[in-house]
């Protein structure tokens, strides 16, 4: 291999390692920001569980509350 054989093939393969490494480094971003996502994801489905979960508590005591009235109400009265 000739001196400019040589350093033809090593700008290029220089350029191949230059472009593999910016497409390495946009991966890694990439992969950070869908951690970061799928972190604040979780946080916000286990918000929502805790929420729904709270609701439906309130929905029980608030039925249980109603039959309770209406357990206490006199005979013959209508709804």
């Amino acid at each position: 291999m000739t001196r400019l054989a040589f350093s033809t093939y090593s700008c290029a393969m220089e350029a191949d390692l230059k472009a593999l490494e910016e497409k390495l480094a946009q991966f890694i971003a990439l992969a950070q920001r869908l951690r970061n996502e799928n972190h604040q994801l979780r946080q916000e489905l286990a918000q929502a569980q805790s929420d729904a979960r709270q609701l439906k508590d309130n929905m029980t005591q608030a039925g249980n509350r109603l039959q309770a009235i209406i357990e206490h109400l006199p005979e013959g009265t209508t709804l």
